[in-house]
């Protein structure tokens, strides 16, 4: 699909199949969502624009390359996407956050949002929406809404996984945004959970229920 990219890096694959396996306990569970969104996050910014500088080596003077552009900005979507920024922020710490908190209706599916806080200049920043699941696409398309709704014109949806639903979803909605998942899986249950998925991300992250 285009504007899809699913990353079958065996790193990521290895890591993920742990993480999918409901014996695994919320420590492991936490760390494996913060290592594979530092994977994914690698394959994201492959695209990033860079330019050449000079730099003074110990021996003599190289000609390297740094990130131009625009500056980055990183976005979860509260809570499960909180997992996902440590790992990131380690390989971008210039990068600014900001947080939208949504929950999905339990009767409607619908998102529902209850918090919203952006850096004041996201609308110059490329921006990563994080959340672990991408299922009815609801709350993803809610908040690439509410980021161009302040100006972002670069958007990148960083999903662990997504399925076809959900992907749909953003598409028709937000047909310019690239899509990063590891795992895209089969289908959503009548419950609006993703088959066969790994439960609830954000359960599982926070230990609750």
């Amino acid at each position: 699909m285009e504007n899809v990219h699913i990353l079958n890096h065996p790193l990521i694959q290895h890591k993920l199949a742990i993480l999918r396996n409901k014996n695994t306990g919320v420590k492991e569970f936490r760390e494996l969502v913060s290592e594979i969104a530092g994977l994914m996050c690698y394959e994201a910014t492959r695209n990033l624009p860079t330019e050449e500088v000079q730099v003074e080596t110990p021996l003599t003077t190289a000609t390297c390359r740094v990130l131009a552009g625009k500056k980055l900005a990183i976005v979860p979507i509260l809570r499960a996407g909180l997992g996902m920024v440590d790992s990131m922020v380690d390989l971008i710490p210039s990068a600014k956050i900001g947080h939208i908190g949504l929950y999905r209706d339990p009767e409607t599916h619908k998102p529902v949002e209850y918090y919203c806080k952006l850096p004041e200049d996201v609308g110059n920043r490329q921006v990563f929406v994080v959340d672990p699941m991408l299922a009815t696409g609801g709350s993803a398309v809610a908040a690439i809404s509410f980021l161009k709704e302040h100006g972002c014109k670069q958007i990148i949806m960083m999903n662990i996984i997504a399925c076809p639903e959900g992907v749909q979803a953003v598409r028709e909605a937000h047909p310019d945004v690239e899509i990063y998942v590891a795992g895209m899986d089969e289908k959503l249950n009548e419950n609006a959970y993703i088959l066969p998925g790994l439960g609830d991300a954000g359960d599982r992250i926070f230990g609750t229920k």
